[in-house]
């Protein structure tokens, strides 16, 4: 299904469409006077380097990249070899939305699950993993997970240290993609290095919750840091104008932001749940953990309600369609929208 990008002007369609908000807007334009030394070498990446150790451990090390994908990239580089291969969910970001990158540069190879809430468990890696072992089969060597799944479900401490335990017995390394591991954290009531549980590697990200651009690649056990500033530079992550990307950070970490925004796209989340089920019977397809709603309606409801809002469907076919929440999504958007909904319910289109 197309979209006008400039019509509808109403959205639910994803979170890195929301604004920037005003608080990082602020830290941009402080950052934004005078010189500063380039690629890392100035006061605000040390800031924020400073506060990245805060929340991670004081052993962690991480390098700010341009965007996820970015992250992504780098921490299978960093960690894999090319013979090796990361075993994801069949919904992993890395294998359905990063168009390739993750084989194409980090040169590794995916062996995705089919997982049907988004989470691996050990079951399902030990199934997948029996295959393996000659030289005929690229080796298994990482475990990546979503900490949301792409589902919006939440992986709990206790699964998140299971599959832990999991790679360490075979000598696996975890990777979390945490594009949202702020609304996790939310909704576990942790910290974010709680939420990321054993990870090993994180890939962390502001984009989704109020930041400009820029998110970052944690390496939470250091080891795996050897020569990742140089390997940030070969897999072209390294921003020369790195301050931008740092202050972004000072006001997200330093201030509390990343849990006030990810409070509020979680709250907007369950608030559009309650009100789609009240006004017009509809029901999720998986629980409302986080900042999205995964939610089934007639096929034929799709593109009539999609003139007004823009949002995406997940599988068309099923009728099951994805609205996103943000930081700056208003009740009255959500009152407006489950209005709409419910009218085309009553009433649908012939």
């Amino acid at each position: 299904m197309k979209f006008e990008r400039d019509n509808p002007p109403r959205w639910f369609a994803s979170d890195n469409n929301a604004s920037v908000h005003p608080a990082v807007m602020a830290a941009l334009e402080r950052a934004n006077r005078g010189h500063a030394v380039g690629y890392g070498d100035d006061p605000w990446t040390t800031r924020a380097g400073a506060l990245f150790k805060e929340c991670f451990g004081a052993s962690s090390e991480t390098f700010l990249v341009w965007n996820g994908t970015g992250a992504n990239v780098m921490a299978l580089a960093a960690a894999l070899r090319p013979w090796e291969a990361v075993v994801c969910a069949e919904t992993a970001h890395i294998n359905v939305d990063e168009t390739g990158a993750p084989e194409r540069i980090a040169g590794v190879k995916l062996l995705p699950i089919p997982a049907d809430d988004g989470k691996l468990t050990r079951a399902l890696l030990e199934e997948r993993l029996a295959p393996f072992g000659d030289i005929h089969h690229s080796l298994p060597r990482m475990v990546s997970v979503s900490q949301p799944t792409e589902l919006g479900t939440v992986y709990t401490p206790d699964e998140l240290g299971a599959l832990g335990e999991f790679c360490r017995g075979r000598g696996l390394v975890l990777h979390v993609d945490g594009a949202r591991l702020a609304n996790a954290a939310v909704a576990l009531g942790t910290g974010l290095r709680e939420a990321a549980g054993p990870a090993d590697l994180l890939s962390f990200g502001g984009t989704k919750n109020g930041l400009m651009y820029g998110e970052a690649l944690v390496f939470l056990d250091p080891a795996l840091a050897a020569g990742a500033s140089f390997l940030r530079k070969n897999v072209l992550q390294l921003a020369s104008k790195l301050r931008y990307i740092s202050a972004q950070y000072e006001a997200y970490l330093g201030e509390g932001l990343w849990k006030e925004n990810a409070a509020k796209a979680n709250a907007a989340a369950r608030a559009l749940s309650a009100a789609a089920l009240r006004k017009a019977g509809v029901e999720t397809a998986f629980p409302v953990e986080v900042n999205g709603v995964f939610a089934r309606i007639p096929r034929a409801l799709i593109e009539p309600l999609s003139r007004e809002w823009f949002f995406y469907p997940w599988d068309e076919a099923a009728g099951l369609v994805r609205w996103m929440c943000s930081w700056d999504t208003e009740g009255a958007e959500i009152e407006a929208f489950t209005d709409d909904l419910a009218r085309l319910l009553r009433t649908p289109p012939r």
